[in-house]
């Protein structure tokens, strides 16, 4: 059999070389086949070439998040921390502190509850598209043109909140500009329809804002009055003696005071915060939270009232020094009261809601805007610009004032040694209004006897003493508020007359410093025919003066104005912003004259033992 075969294969030569490339032929696809198996176990198991081409637009796309959260969050953060001075300075806004929180859960909620596109969550490249997924987004030539605008006028605006962080209607400039800025982003970011979803948690902060004084102080002034005549009636109408004088309720122990502190209008702005909180979180419709607010106000005020009639009640069955006991107590007791209140009448309108208001955004579907982690569709010129330009005009404003403060120099730091064992020394509580005007890191009013009599056959003359310590940190009020507080301002509005103006004498201390003291002298009237009479002693010392003139800003011996708006503009103008203030007062208070040699011999004596090396 094997010779006719080897025959077979020589006499045909093609059939042997056909035979060989179909074998060649089939390893071939063999090959090609196992390399496509194994291109397709790669394309599973590890990223394309497509992925890879992917990565590049998903890197530029943190660039823009990045530099939109640092020029947010510079101009949040600049915005809180305005605002914390009148937060830390006025127990009135207090409440201030928990605000930017809340807003801040308010937002993280919305987020959450947001409106899904029903395309929302495809792949990430139909995302990615410019447009794509952020229906109805507003044009990025506005957000560029109104978002500088908006930054641009926030420069001045930080030019006088240094000098002025005291200044309301600059914190109202500032939150409206950041508020504005922020609800801009938002509709260029995800559309016209998000910014009523979010509106209201970045609109949260404004009650934190301090109220205008125009509205602020008559609205005070009201409710004081308001608050003790509705006290006087009820005390009368349970047969206890009351007597009303303005804001002051005598009773038969003593007289009772109705300040600023139990004007009612502290819970009146905690209550506010509270109903707009609740309502947000019960996800009421306008009518409903528009209820919940009134129904928080109209609590706030009961409760302040019961707790005027109760301290009062206090003190005709008691004394006055049972009401010092009870008014902080009786102070929390109302924000407990208002809290819970609120929380119970929001619960009871929500128990007849529709059933599909509960816990949903009221948004209908066709307003549901897409949201992408990675993906900012802002340019990056424009947020890398805007943040460049904050930086800048930061550094711009503070040098202004660095520049006129090259040349000042710091004067010898003192302070105050209080008299304890002096005869009937005692600590005074200082007056809400004075407070609250002034807005001191540091303050104490003390009181205590001295006698004044000089010769032993000469007629007893005894004096009361008070005096009044105040400090202010760098940096924490404006410079005009500490130079405004002097007696020849104060006291006439206590029912004082200034009789004369001594000017400034310089007087040494045991440590070898002199301070200027300025000397006034005024008279009272107490009934017909009774006068007493007083002589003040005042200091106020900045912590650095300018070294070619530091008399021309030494509020003892100089016209020293106020805080309206003229000396807010003067005080920019020169770069002069609080790197420290301190003010000293010493009052005699007499029952007959004295004169004023014998009041400054006094005062030279008392002063040694007063001042000491701060």
């Amino acid at each position: 059999m094997g010779p006719p075969r080897a025959a077979d294969s020589a006499h045909h030569p093609q059939s042997g070389a056909a035979h060989s490339h179909a074998r060649w032929g089939r390893l071939t696809n063999t090959i090609n086949k196992s390399r496509l198996r194994c291109y397709g176990r790669r394309a599973l198991d590890t990223p394309t070439i497509a992925a890879q081409a992917d990565s590049v637009p998903a890197r530029r796309s943190l660039l823009p998040g990045l530099l939109l959260a640092i020029l947010l969050g510079w101009l949040w953060l600049g915005l809180c921390h305005q605002l914390s001075y009148e937060w830390s300075a006025n127990e009135q806004y207090r409440y201030g502190w928990f605000v930017p929180f809340f807003a801040a859960f308010l937002f993280w909620l919305r987020f959450e509850e947001r409106p899904k596109a029903k395309n929302e969550g495809n792949s990430r490249n139909d995302q990615l598209q410019t447009g794509s997924g952020f229906p109805h987004r507003l044009p990025n030539f506005l957000l560029i043109t109104l978002g500088f605008l908006l930054l641009t006028v926030l420069l001045p605006i930080r030019l006088f909140e240094i000098a002025n962080p005291d200044w309301r209607p600059l914190s109202w400039g500032h939150a409206s500009l950041v508020v504005g800025f922020t609800l801009l982003v938002i509709g260029c970011v995800w559309g016209r329809k998000a910014l009523g979803h979010f509106a209201f948690p970045i609109c949260f902060i404004l009650v934190a804002v301090p109220w205008l004084t125009p509205m602020e102080a008559p609205l005070v002034q009201g409710l004081m009055r308001l608050v003790a005549t509705i006290a006087t009636e009820l005390l009368t109408l349970l047969g206890i003696p009351a007597q009303l004088d303005g804001s002051l309720i005598q009773v038969g122990n003593g007289i009772v005071g109705v300040s600023e502190a139990c004007s009612g209008v502290r819970s009146l702005q905690t209550s506010l915060m509270i109903g707009l909180l609740f309502g947000e979180l019960k996800r009421f419709s306008l009518g409903r939270r528009i209820a919940l607010v009134a129904a928080a106000l109209a609590i706030a005020f009961l409760a302040n009232c019961g707790r005027t009639f109760f301290l009062v009640w206090i003190a005709a069955t008691q004394n006055l020094a049972a009401v010092e006991r009870w008014h902080d107590i009786a102070g929390y007791a109302i924000v407990v009261a208002v809290s819970l209140g609120t929380i119970a009448f929001a619960n009871a309108i929500a128990e007849d809601k529709n059933p599909g208001e509960s816990g949903k955004p009221r948004l209908r579907s066709a307003e549901a805007f897409r949201y992408s982690a990675s993906h900012v569709p802002l340019p990056i010129p424009f947020l890398a610009s805007a943040v460049v330009f904050l930086l800048v005009g930061e550094v711009s404003v503070n040098s202004w004032y660095r520049w006129h403060e090259r040349k000042f120099i710091a004067t010898p730091r003192w302070t105050v040694q209080w008299p304890n064992a002096a005869p009937g020394f005692h600590d005074l509580p200082i007056d809400d209004g004075i407070e609250s005007t002034l807005r001191a890191n540091s303050a104490r009013q003390a009181a205590w006897h001295l006698d004044l009599t000089n010769q032993p056959n000469e007629i007893p003359a005894f004096a009361a003493c008070s005096m009044f310590f105040f400090r202010w940190e760098p940096g924490s009020a404006s410079i005009l508020r500490a130079r405004a507080h002097r007696p020849d301002i104060c006291l006439p509005k206590t029912g004082w007359e200034t009789t004369h103006d001594d000017g400034a004498r310089e007087y040494h201390t045991s440590s070898g410093l002199s301070l200027p003291f300025r000397h006034f002298e005024f008279v009272r009237r107490v009934g017909q025919n009774r006068r007493i009479f007083a002589h003040a002693f005042f200091c106020q010392r900045e912590d650095r003066v300018p070294a070619r003139a530091p008399d021309q800003f030494d509020a003892t011996t100089g016209d020293t104005g106020n805080w309206m708006r003229g000396d807010r503009m003067r005080v920019v103008m020169q770069g002069l912003r609080n790197q420290g203030q301190q003010v000293m007062e010493l009052v005699f208070t007499t029952p007959r004259e004295v004169s004023r040699a014998t009041a400054e011999k006094e005062f030279a004596a008392l002063l040694p033992q007063l001042i000491k090396n701060g």
